[in-house]
Protein backbone atom coordinates (compact mmCIF):
# COMPACT_ATOMS: atom_id res chain seq x y z
CA UNK A 1 0.00 0.00 0.00
CA UNK A 2 1.05 3.61 -0.46
CA UNK A 3 0.83 6.66 1.72
CA UNK A 4 -2.40 8.48 1.09
CA UNK A 5 -2.38 12.26 0.76
CA UNK A 6 -4.69 13.95 3.21
CA UNK A 7 -8.00 14.95 1.67
CA UNK A 8 -7.88 18.47 0.31
CA UNK A 9 -4.12 18.78 0.79
CA UNK A 10 -2.38 21.01 -1.73
CA UNK A 11 0.84 19.45 -3.14
CA UNK A 12 3.84 21.45 -1.95
CA UNK A 13 5.95 20.30 -4.90
CA UNK A 14 9.38 21.84 -5.15
CA UNK A 15 8.47 24.59 -2.67
CA UNK A 16 8.77 21.93 0.01
CA UNK A 17 12.55 22.06 -0.49
CA UNK A 18 12.81 25.69 0.69
CA UNK A 19 13.42 24.79 4.38
CA UNK A 20 16.35 22.62 3.27
CA UNK A 21 17.73 25.27 0.89
CA UNK A 22 17.43 28.25 3.25
CA UNK A 23 20.38 27.36 5.56
CA UNK A 24 22.76 27.61 2.60
CA UNK A 25 21.67 31.04 1.36
CA UNK A 26 25.29 32.29 1.32
CA UNK A 27 26.53 29.44 -0.85
CA UNK A 28 23.49 29.73 -3.10
CA UNK A 29 24.21 33.45 -3.59
CA UNK A 30 27.83 32.66 -4.46
CA UNK A 31 26.72 29.95 -6.90
CA UNK A 32 24.30 32.41 -8.53
CA UNK A 33 27.10 34.98 -8.88
CA UNK A 34 29.30 32.43 -10.67
CA UNK A 35 26.32 31.32 -12.73
CA UNK A 36 25.58 34.88 -13.89
CA UNK A 37 29.27 35.55 -14.59
CA UNK A 38 29.50 32.38 -16.70
CA UNK A 39 26.37 33.40 -18.59
CA UNK A 40 27.73 36.91 -19.17
CA UNK A 41 31.02 35.44 -20.42
CA UNK A 42 29.04 33.37 -22.91
CA UNK A 43 27.07 36.43 -24.00
CA UNK A 44 30.32 38.40 -24.44
CA UNK A 45 31.61 35.89 -26.98
CA UNK A 46 29.42 37.09 -29.90
CA UNK A 47 30.42 40.70 -29.21
CA UNK A 48 34.12 39.76 -29.44
CA UNK A 49 33.34 37.77 -32.60
CA UNK A 50 31.64 40.81 -34.17
CA UNK A 51 34.72 42.95 -33.42
CA UNK A 52 36.93 40.29 -35.01
CA UNK A 53 34.86 40.20 -38.21
CA UNK A 54 34.15 43.90 -38.61
CA UNK A 55 37.41 45.30 -37.22
CA UNK A 56 39.95 42.58 -37.97
CA UNK A 57 38.82 41.10 -41.26
CA UNK A 58 36.16 43.02 -43.14
CA UNK A 59 37.34 46.42 -41.88
CA UNK A 60 40.98 45.70 -42.78
CA UNK A 61 40.06 44.50 -46.24
CA UNK A 62 37.85 47.51 -46.83
CA UNK A 63 40.60 50.03 -45.92
CA UNK A 64 43.38 48.16 -47.73
CA UNK A 65 45.34 47.59 -44.55
CA UNK A 66 45.70 43.92 -45.34
CA UNK A 67 47.48 44.70 -48.61
CA UNK A 68 49.70 47.61 -47.50
CA UNK A 69 50.63 46.53 -43.96
CA UNK A 70 50.22 42.76 -43.36
CA UNK A 71 52.07 42.98 -40.01
CA UNK A 72 49.64 45.51 -38.61
CA UNK A 73 46.73 43.36 -39.80
CA UNK A 74 48.21 40.29 -38.07
CA UNK A 75 48.67 42.24 -34.83
CA UNK A 76 45.05 43.45 -34.99
CA UNK A 77 43.83 39.88 -35.51
CA UNK A 78 45.96 38.69 -32.60
CA UNK A 79 44.41 41.31 -30.33
CA UNK A 80 40.93 40.14 -31.27
CA UNK A 81 41.85 36.49 -30.72
CA UNK A 82 43.37 37.39 -27.33
CA UNK A 83 40.02 38.97 -26.45
CA UNK A 84 38.22 35.80 -27.52
CA UNK A 85 40.64 33.65 -25.49
CA UNK A 86 40.11 35.90 -22.47
CA UNK A 87 36.38 35.35 -22.76
CA UNK A 88 36.97 31.57 -23.00
CA UNK A 89 39.20 31.59 -19.87
CA UNK A 90 36.62 33.57 -17.93
CA UNK A 91 33.88 31.20 -19.09
CA UNK A 92 35.92 28.15 -18.05
CA UNK A 93 36.78 29.48 -14.58
CA UNK A 94 33.29 30.75 -13.77
CA UNK A 95 31.69 27.55 -15.10
CA UNK A 96 34.01 25.38 -12.98
CA UNK A 97 33.25 27.45 -9.86
CA UNK A 98 29.52 27.27 -10.59
CA UNK A 99 29.68 23.51 -11.14
CA UNK A 100 31.48 22.92 -7.84
CA UNK A 101 29.18 25.15 -5.79
CA UNK A 102 26.00 23.75 -7.31
CA UNK A 103 27.16 20.13 -7.01
CA UNK A 104 28.05 20.72 -3.34
CA UNK A 105 24.61 22.20 -2.73
CA UNK A 106 22.91 19.28 -4.47
CA UNK A 107 24.76 16.70 -2.39
CA UNK A 108 24.30 18.59 0.89
CA UNK A 109 20.62 19.46 0.47
CA UNK A 110 19.79 15.92 -0.65
CA UNK A 111 21.65 14.45 2.34
CA UNK A 112 19.78 16.80 4.68
CA UNK A 113 16.47 15.87 3.06
CA UNK A 114 17.19 12.14 3.26
CA UNK A 115 18.25 12.45 6.92
CA UNK A 116 15.16 14.48 7.81
CA UNK A 117 12.78 12.01 6.16
CA UNK A 118 14.48 9.00 7.75
CA UNK A 119 14.52 10.57 11.23
CA UNK A 120 10.86 11.55 10.84
CA UNK A 121 9.85 8.04 9.80
CA UNK A 122 11.69 6.56 12.80
CA UNK A 123 9.40 8.57 15.10
CA UNK A 124 6.19 7.32 13.51
CA UNK A 125 3.95 5.04 15.55
CA UNK A 126 3.15 1.47 14.43
CA UNK A 127 -0.15 2.84 13.12
CA UNK A 128 1.84 4.47 10.30
CA UNK A 129 3.34 1.13 9.26
CA UNK A 130 -0.08 -0.57 9.28
CA UNK A 131 -0.80 1.23 6.00
CA UNK A 132 2.71 1.90 4.67
CA UNK A 133 5.08 -0.76 3.39
CA UNK A 134 8.75 -0.54 4.28
CA UNK A 135 9.74 -0.87 0.62
CA UNK A 136 7.61 2.19 -0.18
CA UNK A 137 9.54 4.24 2.38
CA UNK A 138 12.88 2.93 1.12
CA UNK A 139 11.95 3.84 -2.45
CA UNK A 140 11.23 7.39 -1.40
CA UNK A 141 14.48 7.59 0.55
CA UNK A 142 16.55 6.41 -2.41
CA UNK A 143 14.87 6.88 -5.80
CA UNK A 144 13.01 10.09 -4.99
CA UNK A 145 15.92 11.77 -3.23
CA UNK A 146 18.16 10.86 -6.18
CA UNK A 147 15.74 12.62 -8.51
CA UNK A 148 15.76 15.68 -6.27
CA UNK A 149 19.56 15.60 -6.20
CA UNK A 150 19.77 15.52 -10.00
CA UNK A 151 17.63 18.65 -10.15
CA UNK A 152 19.17 20.65 -7.30
CA UNK A 153 22.73 19.64 -8.16
CA UNK A 154 22.52 19.83 -11.95
CA UNK A 155 19.31 20.52 -13.83
CA UNK A 156 18.25 23.57 -11.83
CA UNK A 157 21.67 25.16 -12.31
CA UNK A 158 21.59 24.42 -16.04
CA UNK A 159 18.10 25.83 -16.24
CA UNK A 160 19.02 29.06 -14.45
CA UNK A 161 22.21 29.47 -16.51
CA UNK A 162 20.35 28.96 -19.78
CA UNK A 163 17.54 31.20 -18.62
CA UNK A 164 20.05 34.01 -17.99
CA UNK A 165 21.81 33.33 -21.30
CA UNK A 166 18.54 33.06 -23.21
CA UNK A 167 17.14 36.23 -21.64
CA UNK A 168 20.40 38.10 -22.29
CA UNK A 169 20.55 36.92 -25.89
CA UNK A 170 16.91 37.84 -26.38
CA UNK A 171 17.42 41.35 -24.94
CA UNK A 172 20.44 41.95 -27.19
CA UNK A 173 18.62 40.62 -30.25
CA UNK A 174 15.59 42.80 -29.51
CA UNK A 175 17.88 45.79 -28.97
CA UNK A 176 19.83 45.24 -32.20
CA UNK A 177 16.91 43.96 -34.32
CA UNK A 178 13.77 45.30 -32.57
CA UNK A 179 11.15 44.86 -35.28
CA UNK A 180 12.08 41.29 -36.20
CA UNK A 181 12.65 40.09 -32.63
CA UNK A 182 9.34 41.44 -31.35
CA UNK A 183 7.71 39.16 -33.89
CA UNK A 184 9.84 36.25 -32.65
CA UNK A 185 9.05 37.11 -29.02
CA UNK A 186 5.32 36.98 -29.70
CA UNK A 187 5.73 33.53 -31.24
CA UNK A 188 7.78 32.38 -28.23
CA UNK A 189 4.99 33.43 -25.86
CA UNK A 190 2.56 31.38 -27.92
CA UNK A 191 4.95 28.43 -27.53
CA UNK A 192 5.33 28.72 -23.74
CA UNK A 193 1.59 28.70 -22.94
CA UNK A 194 0.80 25.25 -24.46
CA UNK A 195 4.10 23.93 -23.07
CA UNK A 196 3.00 24.77 -19.52
CA UNK A 197 -0.38 23.14 -20.09
CA UNK A 198 1.19 20.00 -21.54
CA UNK A 199 3.76 19.88 -18.73
CA UNK A 200 1.00 19.26 -16.17
CA UNK A 201 0.28 15.91 -17.80
CA UNK A 202 3.99 15.04 -17.76
CA UNK A 203 4.08 15.83 -14.04
CA UNK A 204 1.12 13.57 -13.26
CA UNK A 205 2.70 10.74 -15.23
CA UNK A 206 6.02 11.33 -13.42
CA UNK A 207 4.28 10.93 -10.08
CA UNK A 208 2.50 7.77 -11.25
CA UNK A 209 5.79 6.35 -12.56
CA UNK A 210 7.53 6.88 -9.21
CA UNK A 211 4.61 5.26 -7.38
CA UNK A 212 4.88 2.15 -9.55
CA UNK A 213 8.65 1.93 -8.93
CA UNK A 214 7.91 2.17 -5.21
CA UNK A 215 5.45 -0.74 -5.55
CA UNK A 216 8.24 -2.89 -7.02
CA UNK A 217 10.58 -1.90 -4.19
CA UNK A 218 7.94 -2.80 -1.62
CA UNK A 219 7.48 -6.27 -3.13
CA UNK A 220 11.23 -6.86 -3.25
CA UNK A 221 11.76 -5.75 0.36
CA UNK A 222 8.93 -7.96 1.60
CA UNK A 223 10.09 -11.07 -0.27
CA UNK A 224 13.81 -10.67 0.48
CA UNK A 225 13.00 -10.46 4.19
CA UNK A 226 11.13 -13.76 3.93
CA UNK A 227 13.47 -15.77 1.67
CA UNK A 228 13.40 -18.98 3.79
CA UNK A 229 9.58 -19.06 3.64
CA UNK A 230 9.53 -18.30 -0.08
CA UNK A 231 12.03 -21.06 -0.85
CA UNK A 232 10.44 -23.59 1.48
CA UNK A 233 7.15 -23.21 -0.42
CA UNK A 234 8.91 -23.33 -3.79
CA UNK A 235 7.51 -19.90 -4.59
CA UNK A 236 10.60 -18.45 -6.25
CA UNK A 237 9.08 -18.45 -9.74
CA UNK A 238 5.75 -17.15 -8.47
CA UNK A 239 7.40 -14.27 -6.62
CA UNK A 240 9.66 -13.53 -9.60
CA UNK A 241 6.56 -13.38 -11.80
CA UNK A 242 4.84 -11.04 -9.33
CA UNK A 243 7.89 -8.76 -9.35
CA UNK A 244 8.04 -8.94 -13.17
CA UNK A 245 4.41 -7.86 -13.37
CA UNK A 246 5.10 -4.95 -11.05
CA UNK A 247 8.18 -3.79 -12.96
CA UNK A 248 6.33 -4.17 -16.28
CA UNK A 249 3.58 -1.96 -14.90
CA UNK A 250 6.22 0.59 -13.85
CA UNK A 251 7.79 0.31 -17.31
CA UNK A 252 4.50 0.99 -19.08
CA UNK A 253 3.82 4.07 -16.98
CA UNK A 254 7.43 5.25 -17.48
CA UNK A 255 7.06 4.86 -21.26
CA UNK A 256 3.86 6.94 -21.17
CA UNK A 257 5.74 9.59 -19.21
CA UNK A 258 8.71 9.45 -21.57
CA UNK A 259 6.46 9.66 -24.64
CA UNK A 260 4.67 12.69 -23.26
CA UNK A 261 7.94 14.34 -22.29
CA UNK A 262 9.44 13.58 -25.73
CA UNK A 263 6.48 15.25 -27.43
CA UNK A 264 6.88 18.25 -25.13
CA UNK A 265 10.61 18.57 -25.86
CA UNK A 266 10.10 18.11 -29.60
CA UNK A 267 7.39 20.75 -29.67
CA UNK A 268 9.54 23.28 -27.76
CA UNK A 269 12.64 22.70 -29.91
CA UNK A 270 10.87 22.70 -33.30
CA UNK A 271 8.62 25.65 -32.55
CA UNK A 272 11.44 27.68 -31.01
CA UNK A 273 13.83 26.88 -33.86
CA UNK A 274 11.20 27.86 -36.43
CA UNK A 275 10.68 31.21 -34.71
CA UNK A 276 14.40 31.89 -34.46
CA UNK A 277 15.11 30.81 -38.02
CA UNK A 278 12.51 33.31 -39.11
CA UNK A 279 14.43 35.99 -37.25
CA UNK A 280 17.72 34.81 -38.79
CA UNK A 281 16.20 34.93 -42.27
CA UNK A 282 15.17 38.51 -41.67
CA UNK A 283 18.76 39.27 -40.56
CA UNK A 284 20.26 37.90 -43.80
CA UNK A 285 17.84 40.04 -45.78
CA UNK A 286 19.02 43.08 -43.81
CA UNK A 287 22.70 42.33 -44.66
CA UNK A 288 21.86 41.98 -48.33
CA UNK A 289 20.02 45.28 -48.18
CA UNK A 290 23.03 46.93 -46.48
CA UNK A 291 21.16 47.80 -43.28
CA UNK A 292 23.58 45.81 -41.01
CA UNK A 293 27.21 44.67 -41.30
CA UNK A 294 28.57 41.12 -41.73
CA UNK A 295 29.88 41.21 -38.15
CA UNK A 296 26.44 42.24 -36.94
CA UNK A 297 24.98 39.25 -38.76
CA UNK A 298 27.63 36.93 -37.26
CA UNK A 299 26.82 38.28 -33.80
CA UNK A 300 23.12 37.76 -34.48
CA UNK A 301 23.71 34.19 -35.66
CA UNK A 302 25.59 33.29 -32.46
CA UNK A 303 22.96 34.93 -30.25
CA UNK A 304 20.24 33.05 -32.12
CA UNK A 305 22.16 29.80 -31.53
CA UNK A 306 22.52 30.69 -27.82
CA UNK A 307 18.81 31.51 -27.58
CA UNK A 308 17.77 28.33 -29.42
CA UNK A 309 20.12 26.20 -27.30
CA UNK A 310 18.84 27.85 -24.12
CA UNK A 311 15.23 27.06 -25.02
CA UNK A 312 16.14 23.47 -25.90
CA UNK A 313 17.91 23.00 -22.54
CA UNK A 314 15.04 24.70 -20.70
CA UNK A 315 12.67 22.20 -22.31
CA UNK A 316 14.79 19.33 -20.94
CA UNK A 317 15.12 21.01 -17.55
CA UNK A 318 11.39 21.61 -17.40
CA UNK A 319 10.83 17.87 -17.79
CA UNK A 320 13.36 17.19 -15.02
CA UNK A 321 11.65 19.72 -12.78
CA UNK A 322 8.32 17.99 -13.34
CA UNK A 323 9.80 14.64 -12.30
CA UNK A 324 11.48 16.23 -9.28
CA UNK A 325 8.20 17.91 -8.33
CA UNK A 326 6.54 14.49 -8.16
CA UNK A 327 9.43 13.11 -6.11
CA UNK A 328 9.32 16.09 -3.76
CA UNK A 329 5.56 15.66 -3.26
CA UNK A 330 6.12 12.06 -2.18
CA UNK A 331 8.92 13.06 0.22
CA UNK A 332 6.85 15.90 1.66
CA UNK A 333 4.01 13.46 2.30
CA UNK A 334 6.36 11.48 4.52
CA UNK A 335 7.44 14.65 6.34
CA UNK A 336 3.80 15.72 6.69
CA UNK A 337 2.83 12.43 8.34
CA UNK A 338 2.35 13.19 12.03
CA UNK A 339 2.44 10.47 14.65
CA UNK A 340 -0.49 10.49 17.09
CA UNK A 341 2.00 9.40 19.77
CA UNK A 342 4.19 12.26 20.99
CA UNK A 343 5.89 13.46 24.15
CA UNK A 344 3.99 16.09 26.17
CA UNK A 345 5.15 19.71 25.94
CA UNK A 346 6.05 19.71 29.65
CA UNK A 347 6.83 16.08 30.56
CA UNK A 348 6.70 14.84 34.14
CA UNK A 349 9.74 13.40 35.90
CA UNK A 350 10.09 9.65 35.39
CA UNK A 351 10.03 7.62 38.62
CA UNK A 352 11.80 4.36 39.43
CA UNK A 353 9.90 2.90 42.38
CA UNK A 354 11.60 0.31 44.57
CA UNK A 355 8.44 -0.45 46.53
CA UNK A 356 4.70 0.01 46.09
CA UNK A 357 2.86 -0.04 42.77
CA UNK A 358 5.25 -0.15 39.85
CA UNK A 359 2.63 -0.42 37.13
CA UNK A 360 -1.12 0.09 36.99
CA UNK A 361 -3.77 -0.23 34.28
CA UNK A 362 -7.14 1.36 35.07
CA UNK A 363 -10.15 0.42 32.93
CA UNK A 364 -8.15 0.38 29.69
CA UNK A 365 -10.12 -0.07 26.48
CA UNK A 366 -8.43 -0.20 23.09
CA UNK A 367 -8.97 -1.22 19.48
CA UNK A 368 -6.39 -0.99 16.69
CA UNK A 369 -6.98 1.79 14.11
CA UNK A 370 -7.12 -0.80 11.31
CA UNK A 371 -9.78 -2.82 13.22
CA UNK A 372 -12.09 -0.22 14.81
CA UNK A 373 -14.96 -2.65 15.37
CA UNK A 374 -12.87 -5.33 17.11
CA UNK A 375 -11.76 -4.57 20.71
CA UNK A 376 -8.21 -5.64 21.56
CA UNK A 377 -8.65 -4.87 25.28
CA UNK A 378 -11.87 -4.18 27.19
CA UNK A 379 -12.01 -2.72 30.70
CA UNK A 380 -8.50 -4.01 31.45
CA UNK A 381 -7.34 -3.24 35.01
CA UNK A 382 -4.14 -4.55 36.57
CA UNK A 383 -1.92 -3.47 39.45
CA UNK A 384 1.65 -4.81 39.50
CA UNK A 385 3.81 -4.31 42.61
CA UNK A 386 7.49 -3.42 42.43
CA UNK A 387 9.59 -6.58 42.06
CA UNK A 388 6.57 -8.74 41.19
CA UNK A 389 6.57 -11.19 38.26
CA UNK A 390 3.22 -11.33 36.50
CA UNK A 391 2.50 -13.72 33.65
CA UNK A 392 -0.16 -13.00 31.01
CA UNK A 393 -1.60 -16.05 29.27
CA UNK A 394 -4.53 -16.85 27.06
CA UNK A 395 -5.44 -17.96 23.54
CA UNK A 396 -4.11 -16.16 20.46
CA UNK A 397 -5.83 -12.85 19.85
CA UNK A 398 -6.87 -12.42 23.48
CA UNK A 399 -4.91 -9.13 23.80
CA UNK A 400 -1.64 -10.21 25.45
CA UNK A 401 0.75 -8.40 23.12
CA UNK A 402 -1.54 -5.36 23.10
CA UNK A 403 -0.75 -4.86 26.79
CA UNK A 404 2.93 -4.44 25.91
CA UNK A 405 2.21 -2.17 22.94
CA UNK A 406 0.13 0.17 25.10
CA UNK A 407 2.68 0.16 27.90
CA UNK A 408 5.43 1.18 25.48
CA UNK A 409 3.07 3.84 24.04
CA UNK A 410 3.19 2.49 20.54
CA UNK A 411 -0.53 3.26 20.75
CA UNK A 412 -2.71 5.16 23.22
CA UNK A 413 -5.87 3.52 24.61
CA UNK A 414 -9.25 4.98 23.67
CA UNK A 415 -10.35 4.79 27.31
CA UNK A 416 -8.74 4.32 30.72
CA UNK A 417 -5.23 5.18 31.91
CA UNK A 418 -1.86 3.54 32.45
CA UNK A 419 0.48 4.56 35.30
CA UNK A 420 4.18 3.85 35.73
CA UNK A 421 5.41 4.47 39.27
CA UNK A 422 2.24 6.47 39.95
CA UNK A 423 2.72 8.77 36.93
CA UNK A 424 0.43 8.57 33.88
CA UNK A 425 2.58 7.39 31.00
CA UNK A 426 1.06 10.07 28.74
CA UNK A 427 2.66 12.66 31.05
CA UNK A 428 6.14 11.19 30.51
CA UNK A 429 8.48 11.99 27.64
CA UNK A 430 8.61 9.01 25.30
CA UNK A 431 12.35 8.68 25.84
CA UNK A 432 11.97 8.69 29.63
CA UNK A 433 9.12 6.16 29.50
CA UNK A 434 10.92 3.71 27.27
CA UNK A 435 14.16 4.10 29.22
CA UNK A 436 12.31 2.52 32.15
CA UNK A 437 11.38 -0.58 30.11
CA UNK A 438 13.39 -3.43 28.65
CA UNK A 439 11.86 -5.93 26.26
CA UNK A 440 12.87 -9.37 25.03
CA UNK A 441 10.65 -10.11 22.01
CA UNK A 442 9.62 -13.49 20.70
CA UNK A 443 11.66 -12.99 17.53
CA UNK A 444 14.95 -11.50 18.73
CA UNK A 445 16.19 -8.67 16.51
CA UNK A 446 19.89 -8.87 15.64
CA UNK A 447 21.50 -6.02 13.72
CA UNK A 448 24.13 -6.35 10.99
CA UNK A 449 27.07 -5.62 13.24
CA UNK A 450 29.24 -7.35 15.85
CA UNK A 451 28.07 -9.25 18.91
CA UNK A 452 29.54 -6.50 21.11
CA UNK A 453 27.58 -3.73 19.36
CA UNK A 454 24.40 -5.81 19.33
CA UNK A 455 24.49 -6.12 23.12
CA UNK A 456 25.61 -2.50 23.53
CA UNK A 457 22.48 -1.41 21.64
CA UNK A 458 20.73 -1.48 25.01
CA UNK A 459 23.19 1.05 26.43
CA UNK A 460 25.26 2.78 23.71
CA UNK A 461 27.80 4.23 26.13
CA UNK A 462 28.54 0.95 27.94
CA UNK A 463 32.12 -0.18 28.36
CA UNK A 464 33.36 -3.50 27.00
CA UNK A 465 33.53 -4.83 30.57
CA UNK A 466 29.85 -3.98 31.15
CA UNK A 467 28.88 -5.67 27.88
CA UNK A 468 30.72 -8.86 28.79
CA UNK A 469 29.20 -8.85 32.29
CA UNK A 470 25.71 -8.65 30.74
CA UNK A 471 26.60 -11.47 28.33
CA UNK A 472 27.79 -13.66 31.22
CA UNK A 473 24.56 -12.99 33.14
CA UNK A 474 22.57 -13.99 30.06
CA UNK A 475 24.65 -17.16 29.52
CA UNK A 476 25.82 -15.79 26.17
CA UNK A 477 29.50 -15.23 26.97
CA UNK A 478 30.55 -18.83 26.32
CA UNK A 479 29.21 -19.16 22.78
CA UNK A 480 30.28 -15.60 21.86
CA UNK A 481 33.90 -16.38 22.80
CA UNK A 482 33.79 -19.43 20.50
CA UNK A 483 32.85 -17.28 17.50
CA UNK A 484 35.67 -16.66 14.96
CA UNK A 485 36.44 -13.16 16.28
CA UNK A 486 34.75 -13.38 19.66
CA UNK A 487 32.79 -10.30 20.58
CA UNK A 488 33.94 -8.57 17.38
CA UNK A 489 32.38 -11.23 15.14
CA UNK A 490 29.99 -9.87 12.54
CA UNK A 491 26.67 -11.64 13.09
CA UNK A 492 25.19 -11.12 9.60
CA UNK A 493 21.86 -9.68 8.58
CA UNK A 494 19.23 -10.52 11.21
CA UNK A 495 21.78 -12.71 12.99
CA UNK A 496 21.85 -15.47 10.37
CA UNK A 497 25.11 -16.83 11.83
CA UNK A 498 23.45 -17.63 15.17
CA UNK A 499 20.94 -20.22 16.31
CA UNK A 500 17.55 -19.20 17.68
CA UNK A 501 18.66 -19.75 21.27
CA UNK A 502 21.84 -17.74 20.75
CA UNK A 503 19.89 -14.85 19.26
CA UNK A 504 17.55 -14.86 22.24
CA UNK A 505 20.44 -14.78 24.71
CA UNK A 506 21.95 -11.81 22.85
CA UNK A 507 18.57 -10.06 23.18
CA UNK A 508 18.43 -10.89 26.91
CA UNK A 509 21.97 -9.59 27.42
CA UNK A 510 20.96 -6.39 25.63
CA UNK A 511 18.00 -5.93 27.98
CA UNK A 512 20.11 -6.72 31.06
CA UNK A 513 22.76 -4.21 30.03
CA UNK A 514 20.05 -1.56 29.81
CA UNK A 515 19.12 -2.52 33.39
CA UNK A 516 15.53 -1.20 33.34
CA UNK A 517 13.22 -1.39 36.39
CA UNK A 518 10.49 -2.99 34.25
CA UNK A 519 11.16 -6.02 32.03
CA UNK A 520 8.78 -7.31 29.33
CA UNK A 521 9.22 -10.87 28.08
CA UNK A 522 7.16 -11.68 24.99
CA UNK A 523 7.09 -15.41 24.27
CA UNK A 524 10.86 -15.42 24.76
CA UNK A 525 11.21 -19.24 24.62
CA UNK A 526 8.29 -20.29 22.44
CA UNK A 527 10.35 -21.09 19.31
CA UNK A 528 13.26 -22.90 20.97
CA UNK A 529 14.22 -26.52 21.33
CA UNK A 530 14.39 -28.07 24.80
CA UNK A 531 18.15 -27.54 25.30
CA UNK A 532 18.08 -23.93 24.08
CA UNK A 533 14.97 -23.28 26.17
CA UNK A 534 16.77 -24.39 29.35
CA UNK A 535 19.67 -22.03 28.63
CA UNK A 536 17.39 -19.12 27.76
CA UNK A 537 15.12 -19.80 30.75
CA UNK A 538 18.15 -19.67 33.03
CA UNK A 539 19.15 -16.36 31.41
CA UNK A 540 15.63 -15.02 31.87
CA UNK A 541 15.55 -15.97 35.54
CA UNK A 542 18.80 -14.06 35.97
CA UNK A 543 17.32 -11.05 34.18
CA UNK A 544 14.09 -11.12 36.24
CA UNK A 545 15.86 -11.15 39.60
CA UNK A 546 15.00 -8.04 41.68
CA UNK A 547 13.06 -6.55 38.78
CA UNK A 548 9.36 -6.00 38.01
CA UNK A 549 8.51 -8.34 35.15
CA UNK A 550 5.60 -8.95 32.81
CA UNK A 551 5.72 -12.24 30.92
CA UNK A 552 3.63 -13.28 27.93
CA UNK A 553 3.63 -17.03 27.41
CA UNK A 554 1.75 -19.71 25.51
CA UNK A 555 3.82 -22.48 27.11
CA UNK A 556 2.51 -22.54 30.67
CA UNK A 557 5.48 -24.57 31.93
CA UNK A 558 7.59 -21.40 31.68
CA UNK A 559 5.34 -19.35 34.01
CA UNK A 560 4.41 -21.76 36.78
CA UNK A 561 6.73 -19.94 39.21
CA UNK A 562 5.27 -16.49 38.45
CA UNK A 563 3.95 -14.55 41.48
CA UNK A 564 0.68 -14.10 39.66
CA UNK A 565 -0.88 -15.30 36.40
CA UNK A 566 -3.39 -13.18 34.50
CA UNK A 567 -5.68 -15.06 32.10
CA UNK A 568 -7.04 -13.12 29.12
CA UNK A 569 -9.87 -14.26 26.89
CA UNK A 570 -11.62 -12.16 24.24
CA UNK A 571 -9.82 -8.98 25.35
CA UNK A 572 -10.84 -9.28 29.02
CA UNK A 573 -9.28 -10.60 32.23
CA UNK A 574 -11.25 -13.71 33.16
CA UNK A 575 -9.00 -15.16 35.88
CA UNK A 576 -5.96 -14.34 37.97
CA UNK A 577 -3.98 -16.10 40.69
CA UNK A 578 -1.06 -18.47 41.13
CA UNK A 579 -0.61 -21.58 39.00
CA UNK A 580 -1.90 -23.86 41.78
CA UNK A 581 -4.91 -21.63 42.51
CA UNK A 582 -5.97 -21.43 38.87
CA UNK A 583 -5.63 -25.18 38.29
CA UNK A 584 -7.89 -25.88 41.28
CA UNK A 585 -10.57 -23.46 39.99
CA UNK A 586 -11.07 -25.50 36.84
CA UNK A 587 -11.54 -22.45 34.59
CA UNK A 588 -9.90 -21.31 31.34
CA UNK A 589 -6.37 -21.68 32.72
CA UNK A 590 -7.06 -25.19 34.01
CA UNK A 591 -8.25 -26.23 30.54
CA UNK A 592 -5.17 -24.75 28.89
CA UNK A 593 -2.94 -26.47 31.46
CA UNK A 594 -4.68 -29.79 30.96
CA UNK A 595 -4.20 -29.59 27.21
CA UNK A 596 -0.50 -28.78 27.51
CA UNK A 597 0.61 -30.88 30.43
CA UNK A 598 -1.41 -33.96 29.53
CA UNK A 599 -0.10 -33.72 25.99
Amino acid sequence: MTIERAKGQTPRSLSGLFPFIRPYAGRITLALVFLVLAALATLAFPLALRRLIDGGLVGGAATGTLATDPGQQVMALRAHFVDLFGVAVALGLFSAARFFMVSWLGERITADLRNAVYAHVLHQSPEFFETTQTGEVLSRLTVDTTLVQSVVGSSLSMGLRNAVMGLGALVILVWTNPYVMFQVLLVLVLIVIPSLWFGRRVRKLSRASQDRVADSSAIAAEVLNAIPVVQSYGAEQREAARFDASTDNAFRVAIRRTRARSVLVAFIIIATSAALLWGLYQGTQAVMAGRISAGHLGQTVVYVIILAGAFAVLGEVYGDLLRAAGATERLMELLDAHSPIASPVQPAQALRPATGSALRFEGVGFHYPSRPQQPALSDFSLDVAAGETVAIVGPSGAGKSTVFQLLLRFYDPQSGSIFLGGTPIRALALGDLRAQIGIVPQDAVIFSTSALENIRYGKPGASEREVKAAAQAAFADEFIRLLPEGYDTFLGERGVRLSGGQRQRIAIARAMLKNPPLLLLDEATSALDAQSERMVQAALESAMRNRTTLVIAHRLATVQQADRIIVLERSRIVEQGTHAELVVRGGVYAKLAELQFVA
